[in-house]
Parts: structure tokens; C-alpha cells; sequence
């Protein structure tokens, strides 16, 4: 049987390898016997110990698999609800919070990851993710063998309750009357129809690409970042349009586009759409993982608001959000979210707060990005994945991220050293770059940020020698 792990968010396989319906009984099995244990814990009965929810993505068999894992669940004597299709992974954990029965949720997906792969995510009872304490849990009792034990289960609408709930959060009358026109490309996702029909019903002219149901994905990734993003940035240019929201697989994720075709990363959406809360009256911390742009600490600091930074992965942010006093929570990789809607991500919240600002302000996106970046400064960000050998990995882990340091980089004066997640050269000018073990993927990754992007190149580069030379 494979050898099963949970990374920075769940277990992820490819389908038909290490993604068997033995294996994911037994991940079910292990998972529903923890969520047991913990629900008895608090008080529950062993034979009815609450419901627990399941969801799944477009991936191909994600259905079917999912009803396995709904009957193992069942199995263990929970009350099992399945959605009755696909459905976003802030779905999930938003039918999951606001469901008192419910002590956790357990979502079928595999993100980013291209098209040949499935996983399994688990959420606590608030819909949050589930810290590594839980999982490494999970990893301790899992089976070495299916279970032949299974229940029944009850398939159930998570969508209209969940998209009447994103209308609430938003001035619809105000978007309703502001004109807009956006394209929306979900990769073809789970977010493919929802966010586009309920843009259309708020008044919004839509154009939505890669909506068809194809488990293939046609060959993209379903990761928001370029070049799997370069279509619908073609698009929105094309028309003219004022915006572009691009989702991943499991829609728990944005990026953006301006009217001229230029990528808008999720550094600048979430440094964005901190302004854009304390505008509507809020406030409270802001949570950000390592990997943050200088760009979202020069607002915080310029707005007056705490900015609390964490390693890479949303569970971290969600056990800042558990703390209480957090007003919005995002990643690099565009997971963002408000804890007072749920504490998750939510790629197609995210796209609905944009509109807003764009309909409140009277603006197209790319205009409200070149009014934050006359205010704050222009900084420009990227990454890059880098396949090294396992042996040049334990390397990396065991020698690079513990020892490595520089006096200076391309230049640039390195001001201090941040090994929480990987290694982090702090740089004069509010540049940075860095390296780190993905959670997700046998790779490393590096990032860098300055004031233009050849500097930009230049910082990768350094970084990657530093890697690929182990």
C-alpha cells in the first residue's frame, strides 16, 4: 500500500497510482476515527458522533470517489452529507460551518495540481484547515487495509444556501448599478457557472472561458499564475473589459487581469482588498504568509493596522484567525479570506469584494491598482519552481535552510535572515528573495520581489544557482 502524507494541505496522488479507492478508503477510515475521537472528547455519543460533509472537485471519478468516501464515513457512524455535484472548496467549508451537526468536512480535490491528480483536504467544524497536529493524527491511525465497513449516506444541495450567503456579504445594489463587464476564467474548475452566473445576476456583463465540464482540464493547470492564465489575459485585453478573475481547480484561489491584458498577482488583490475593508469600516489584524509583498506591510503601516506574518499554508493563517481579531487572511499563491464569512479561502468572495471596489470607486481594476502603487510604491514579484534530485533536496533541507547567508545579493545589502519556512534574504529597498521545499510538489521553490522586474530575474536566478548547485 502507498505510503501516505499529508502536506501543507492534504494528501495528493496521481489518479490510478497512489490514488486508489483502497487508499483513500483507508485515508477516510483514519480521518472519520479522529474526527471521532475528538467529537467524543467533547461530549458526543461513539454511535452518533455528529455529521460530517463531503464535497469534490471536477477531477475525473471525483463523484465516485467521493460517494466511496461518504460510505467509509458513514462506516464510522457519522451522519454523512455528500454534495450532489461539484462545488468549491470554500463551499465545503462554508456548509460545514454553518451546520451545527457538523464536526468536520472532507473535500475531494487536488487543488493546482494538473489534471491527473486527486487528494483529499480536511476541515475542522469551523471550516477551517486542518492543522498538522490533526493531520500527522490522521497519519498515525491509518489502516493498512480498506475497510469493508460502510454506511449510508444522503447526497445534498451545498450551493444555493452558499452563494445566497456570498450576496450578503456584498452591496449588490451598488454593483448592480456601476456597468461593469469582466471576464471569468476558472480554469475549469469547481468555480466554472458559479461565480459567472452570480456576477450575471448582480447586474454584471459576463464573458466566462474554459467553462466546459473536462476532466482533462485540456491540458492546463488549474493554477492561477501565468503561462496556464495567458488565455484569459488575451481575453479580457481583447474586449477591453475592466476586469479578469481567474480561480484554480477548487476555486479557493484568485488572480486577476486588467482591461490591457496585464497579469494582476495576488500580492497586489490582497494589499488591495485591505484598503478596500478599512474603506467599508472595518478593521482588525491582517495576516500574511513569508512569501507577502513588501507592498501589503507598506498599507498596513500606512492604514495603522497589524500585520502578523506566517509559514507558508493557509492553516497557519487560519490559527491566527482562530485567535480572533483578524480582518482578512491571504497567501501568495491567492488563498485569501475573511474569517467573519468563514475562516477559509474563498477565490469566488474575493472576486465578488473586487467588483465592489471597482463599482464603489467607479473604476476599472487596472486603475485602482495604478492609484495603490502611485500611493505606496511599485514593487514587482515572482517565482519559479525548480525539479532538483532527492539527493540534492536532503541537501537543501538539511544544509542550505539551516547555514545559508549572504552579505549581499545582486547588489543589494541583505538586512536580515528569516528561516521560519525555508530561507529569506531580507534586502535593502524592501526586496527580497528566497528558497523553499514546497509542501505540495517534490520541488523548491524560489521567490524574489524588488523595485523592477530584470531585478526581479536577477534575484531568481542567484537563487536559483544556489539551489540546482547542491
Amino acid at each position: 500500500m502507498a505510503d501516505i502524507h499529508f502536506g501543507t494541505d492534504g494528501w495528493r496522488a496521481i489518479i490510478g497510482e497512489d490514488f486508489t479507492a483502497d487508499n483513500l478508503s483507508r485515508v477516510i477510515a483514519a480521518a472519520a476515527r479522529i474526527f471521532k475521537e475528538d467529537a467524543v472528547a467533547a461530549g458526543r455519543d461513539a454511535d452518533a458522533p455528529g455529521t460530517l460533509i463531503i464535497g469534490h472537485d471536477c477531477r475525473q471519478d471525483a463523484h465516485a470517489y467521493a460517494e466511496l468516501a461518504a460510505q467509509v464515513a458513514a462506516g464510522e457512524g457519522f451522519t454523512v452529507l455528500l454534495t450532489e455535484d461539484y462545488c468549491p472548496t470554500p463551499t465545503l467549508c462554508w456548509s460545514v460551518a454553518h451546520n451545527d451537526d457538523a464536526v468536520g468536512g472532507i473535500m475531494l480535490t487536488s487543488s493546482h495540481n494538473p489534471a491527473e491528480y486527486l487528494g483529499v483536504k480536511l476541515r475542522m467544524a469551523d471550516g477551517g484547515a486542518s492543522p498538522a497536529e490533526f493531520t500527522d493524527r490522521v497519519e498515525a491511525v491509518l489502516p493498512a487495509n480498506p475497510t469493508d465497513v460502510l454506511g449510508p449516506f444522503r447526497e445534498v444541495d451545498l450551493m444555493t444556501d452558499y452563494l445566497a450567503a456570498l450576496r450578503e456579504v456584498v452591496d449588490v445594489e451598488a454593483i448592480r448599478g456601476a456597468g461593469l463587464r469582466v471576464v471569468v476564467d476558472p480554469l475549469f474548475g469547481a468555480g466554472r457557472h458559479y461565480l459567472a452566473d452570480l456576477l450575471r445576476d448582480m447586474g454584471v456583463e459576463v464573458v466566462e472561458i474554459h467553462n466546459a465540464c473536462d476532466p482533462t482540464f485540456a491540458g492546463l493547470h488549474p493554477e492561477p499564475i501565468q503561462p496556464w492564465v495567458d488565455e484569459g489575459l488575451a481575453k479580457v485585453g481583447e474586449l477591453g473589459y475592466d476586469a479578469l478573475f481567474i480561480n484554480d481547480g477548487d476555486a479557493d484561489r484568485i488572480a486577476a487581469g486588467d482591461a490591457a491584458g496585464n497579469f494582476v498577482n495576488p500580492h497586489r488583490i490582497i494589499t488591495l482588498l485591505t484598503k478596500h475593508m478599512v474603506d467599508r469600516g472595518e478593521t482588525g489584524r491582517v495576516v500574511s504568509t513569508i512569501t507577502a509583498s513588501a507592498m501589503l506591510d507598506r498599507m498596513c503601516r500606512k492604514l495603522g493596522l497589524e500585520l502578523v506574518s506566517t509559514p507558508v499554508g493557509f492553516k497557519w493563517i487560519y490559527g491566527e484567525m482562530e485567535k480572533g481579531g483578524v480582518m482578512i487572511g491571504g497567501e501568495e499563491s491567492g488563498g485569501i479570506g475573511l474569517p467573519g464569512h468563514v475562516k477559509e479561502r474563498d477565490g469566488l468572495l474575493m472576486a465578488l469584494l473586487l467588483t465592489e471596489c471597482m463599482a464603489q470607486a467607479g473604476k476599472d481594476l487596472g486603475a485602482l491598482v495604478d492609484d495603490m502603487l502611485a500611493d505606496i510604491g511599485r514593487l514587482e514579484f515572482a517565482r519559479r519552481g525548480l525539479s532538483i534530485t532527492p539527493e540534492q533536496m536532503e541537501r537543501f533541507r538539511t544544509e542550505t535552510v539551516p547555514t545559508y547567508t549572504a552579505d549581499e545579493v545582486c547588489g543589494k545589502r541583505v538586512v536580515d535572515v528569516d528561516r521560519r519556512d525555508g530561507v529569506k534574504l531580507l534586502l535593502e529597498g524592501d526586496a527580497w528573495v528566497m528558497m523553499r521545499p514546497s509542501g505540495t510538489e517534490p520541488l523548491v521553490r524560489v521567490y524574489a520581489e524588488a523595485a523592477t522586474t530584470d531585478e526581479v530575474e536577477q534575484l531568481l536566478d542567484a537563487a536559483e544557482k544556489v539551489v540546482t548547485s547542491l
